[in-house]
C-alpha cells in the first residue's frame, strides 16, 4: 500500500478494499457513497489515496467534517503519513472564522453577526491582528516568519496555529488562508464549502479551484440537514422589535416605524390565517412581500437596513437590522424546493412571539453543483444507509456515482442486540400507565447491567416524564444531559460519567443530542446503550412538507423524510457502545415499533437482533461471559 501512502504498518482487509475503491473513484473522477461502520478505519482509508492522487496530479484534498474530534484524527493521520514516508506537504486546519478570531467577546455572536463585525473592524483599520499581516500590500516580516514556521511544523491542529498567530499578533484565519495556497490538504467544517459565499471567499484567498478539488465528506449522514439549514432563514416579531429599537436609537425613526408596521403585518397574517387551536400554517411569498412593498419599496427597505447595520456595528458587535435584512433578501427567493411557514411560539421565558420561516427542503440545491464541479467527491459515514437514498437526495449523476455498503467488522459475539417490544412512545399511547411501564423496564435493565449505561430518549420532555418515575427506583448514579451544553460542559460531564466505570452510572440524554454522536467510550467505560422509543422528527408543517416534497420527487417521502432519519439517529446512538474489536456491550431498543417489519428492515443487514419480552436472563448470561 506504499503507493497510496497508508500511515500504518498493517492494513485491515476491509480497509484495503475501501482504499482501493476511493483510489479508483478519484482516478475516474467519480463520486463514492460509502456506508462503513466504526472499526474499518475510514479516515485513513480515504485520506491516504486522496493525498496520493493530490500529490501526483496537483490536486487539493478538502476533508469536510462537523466534528472537532475528527479534525484531530485527520491531523494525526496526516502526521503519521508525513513521518512514515518522509514526504513534504502542507496541511491547513480551518474551523469557523469566528472561532479562530482572538478579538474579545466574539464567541457570543452568530456567524452572520461576526461577519459584519469583522468587516467593519477591517474597514476601519481597528483590528491589529489583520493590520500586522500586510504593509503596502506586501506581507510583513512577522507574517512571513509566521507562515514559514507553520509550513515547517505542518500539519498542526487549529488550536496550535491559533496560539502561534496570537503570539505573533497576526490574524489566524487570514494566515491560514495564505498558508492554504501551498496546502495539499485543507480540513474544514461543512459550511466552508457548502455555503456558496464562504466557499467563494475561501477558494479565492487560497488560490484554489473547485475543479481541482477532491472532496471527502466525513459523517455524511449530516449533510442533508446541514445544507437545508444553510439555505433556510427566519424572522420573529421579537427580532423586528429589537431592530426597530436599534434604528430608533440611531435616529432612523422612519425605518423604525416601518419595522413596527412590518411586525403588525405579521401579527395580522396570524389573525387571518391561523385559528386559535393551530400553531402554524403555510403561506405564499406574496402574502408577506406584497404588503411590505406597499408600505415601502421592499428593495429600499433591505438597503436601508444594511446601511443602519453598518452604523450599529461601529458601536457594538451585533445588529438586529442585519438579521432582518438577511431574512428579507432570502424571502424573495425561489418557491421550488422551499416551504414558507408562519408559526406561533413562546420563548423559554414564556413570552409569545410569531415567526416567519423560509425553509429549504432540497439539499441538492447546494450539493449537486458542488459535486459536479469537483474532481471527485467521497461521502462516508457509519450510518450512510441506504446509500442509494443519498444519491437521490443529492441528485448525483448515477452513472458517475458508486454506492458501497460494508458490514460491521467487529466480532458479532461481542455485541448483544435486543428489541423489547412491550412499550411504545407513540403520542396516542403516552400517559401515566405507559410512563410507569417504561420506567419499570428501564429500572430492571439498569439493575441487571453492570458498569456504565447510556440511555437515549426521543426528546427532553419525554425523558423528564419518565425520569419522574425512574429516579426513585434507579440503583445507579444518574447524570442528566441538558439542552445547549457547551463543549467544556459536555467534556466535564463525560469525564464525571467515565469515573463511575466500576460502580456504574447512567447518563440519560436524547437521540441526536450531545452524547449520541461523536464520543468514544472504549473498553469498560461503557457496557450498554438503551434507546427508548423512536427518535422521529416532530410531525410539524416543515416535516409534512418535506415528506410531500420527497414523495413528488422520489416517491419515498415517508421513508426519506421521516423513517430513515429516525433509524439513523438510533444507530448513531447505538454506535457509542462498540468502538473497537475488543469492546463488548449490549444495545437494547425499547419500543414495539422496532420489531415491526417496516422499521426492522431499515437496520443494517448485519445487525443480529433478538426480539424478546424476557431479556434479563439473556443479558445476565452475556455479561457473565464478558466477566469470564
Amino acid at each position: 500500500m506504499k503507493n497510496l501512502l497508508f500511515p500504518y504498518d498493517e492494513v485491515r482487509k476491509l480497509q484495503k478494499a475501501l482504499m482501493l475503491q476511493v483510489d479508483e473513484a478519484i482516478k475516474n473522477k467519480h463520486s463514492l457513497i460509502i456506508h462503513a461502520p466504526t472499526g474499518i478505519g475510514k479516515t485513513a482509508a480515504a485520506l491516504s489515496p486522496a493525498l496520493s492522487n493530490a500529490l501526483e496530479k496537483n490536486l487539493t484534498v478538502f476533508f469536510l467534517t462537523s466534528r472537532h474530534t475528527q479534525h484531530k484524527i485527520a491531523i494525526e493521520t496526516l502526521s503519521r503519513i508525513k513521518e512514515k514516508y518522509k514526504t513534504s506537504f502542507v496541511v491547513v486546519d480551518l474551523v469557523g472564522k469566528k472561532w479562530m478570531c482572538n478579538q474579545a467577546g466574539v464567541s457570543q455572536l452568530s456567524s452572520s453577526e461576526f461577519g459584519d463585525y469583522c468587516k467593519d473592524l477591517k474597514k476601519k483599520d481597528l483590528c491589529e491582528f489583520f493590520l500586522n499581516l500586510k504593509s503596502k500590500n506586501k506581507l510583513t516580516v512577522v507574517a512571513q516568519k509566521t507562515l514559514g514556521d507553520l509550513e515547517k511544523k505542518s500539519p498542526l491542529p487549529v488550536e496550535a496555529v491559533s496560539q502561534i498567530c496570537f503570539g505573533n499578533k497576526v490574524c489566524c484565519y487570514e494566515t491560514s488562508c495564505l498558508l492554504a495556497k501551498k496546502a495539499k490538504v485543507v480540513i474544514v467544517d461543512y459550511n466552508h464549502l457548502l455555503n456558496p459565499s464562504i466557499m467563494e471567499n475561501l477558494l479565492k484567498r487560497a488560490d484554489k479551484k473547485i475543479d481541482d478539488a477532491i472532496l471527502i465528506f466525513d459523517e455524511a449522514h449530516n449533510i442533508a440537514d446541514r445544507t437545508r439549514k444553510i439555505l433556510s432563514q427566519n424572522i420573529s416579531t421579537i427580532t423586528l422589535e429589537l431592530a426597530a429599537k436599534e434604528a430608533k436609537i440611531l435616529g432612523f425613526d422612519e425605518v423604525a416605524n416601518i419595522l413596527q408596521a412590518v411586525k403588525e403585518l405579521i401579527l395580522k397574517m396570524v389573525r387571518d390565517k391561523i385559528s386559535i387551536e393551530e400553531t402554524e400554517c403555510l403561506v405564499k411569498k406574496m402574502d408577506f412581500y406584497q404588503p411590505v412593498d406597499e408600505l415601502v419599496s421592499y428593495e429600499q427597505l433591505c438597503g436601508d437596513l444594511r446601511f443602519i447595520a453598518e452604523q450599529v456595528v461601529e458601536q457594538k458587535k451585533r445588529s438586529f437590522c442585519s438579521s432582518v435584512a438577511n431574512f428579507l433578501e432570502s424571502w424573495s427567493g425561489p418557491d421550488e424546493g422551499f416551504a414558507r411557514i408562519l408559526a406561533k411560539g413562546f420563548t423559554k421565558y414564556s413570552k409569545p412571539f410569531v415567526s416567519l420561516n423560509y425553509k429549504c427542503l432540497d439539499p441538492s440545491l447546494l450539493v449537486k453543483d458542488l459535486v459536479k464541479k469537483s474532481h471527485s467527491s467521497i461521502f462516508m459515514s457509519g450510518t450512510l444507509t441506504p446509500a442509494t437514498m443519498y444519491c437521490e437526495l443529492f441528485d448525483l449523476d448515477k452513472e458517475k456515482t458508486i454506492t458501497v455498503e460494508y458490514d460491521n467488522p467487529f466480532p458479532k459475539q461481542n455485541r448483544l442486540s435486543i428489541i423489547i417490544p412491550e412499550t411504545s412512545t407513540k403520542y396516542a399511547t403516552r400517559g401515566k400507565e405507559m410512563y410507569q411501564l417504561i420506567s419499570e423496564k428501564c429500572s430492571e435493565l439498569i439493575s441487571n447491567i453492570p458498569g456504565n449505561i447510556l440511555m437515549f430518549f426521543p426528546s427532553y420532555t419525554f425523558r423528564d416524564e419518565i425520569y419522574r418515575y425512574l429516579k426513585s427506583s434507579c440503583t445507579k448514579t444518574v447524570f442528566l444531559e441538558r439542552s445547549g451544553l457547551s463543549k467544556e460542559e459536555k467534556a466535564e460531564l463525560l469525564e464525571r460519567f467515565k469515573s463511575y466505570k466500576n460502580a456504574g452510572a447512567v447518563l440519560i440524554g436524547v437521540s441526536a443530542g450531545s452524547f449520541s454522536e461523536g464520543i468514544d467510550l472504549p473498553g469498560d467505560l461503557l457496557n450498554a446503550v438503551i434507546i427508548i422509543g423512536l427518535p422521529l422528527t416532530k410531525p410539524d408543517l416543515e416535516t409534512k412538507e418535506l415528506i410531500s416534497y420527497y414523495d413528488k420527487k422520489f416517491g419515498r417521502g415517508w421513508d426519506y423524510a421521516y423513517l430513515y432519519p429516525a433509524i439513523i439517529k438510533c444507530t448513531q446512538g447505538a454506535g457509542r457502545c462498540i468502538r473497537s474489536e475488543t469492546d463488548r456491550g449490549a444495545v437494547i431498543l425499547l419500543d414495539e415499533r422496532y420489531a415491526w417489519k417496516r422499521y426492522f428492515e431499515c437496520f443494517p443487514k448485519d445487525w443480529p437482533f433478538i426480539i424478546t419480552k424476557e431479556p434479563i436472563k439473556i443479558i445476565k448470561e452475556f455479561f457473565e461471559q464478558k466477566k469470564d
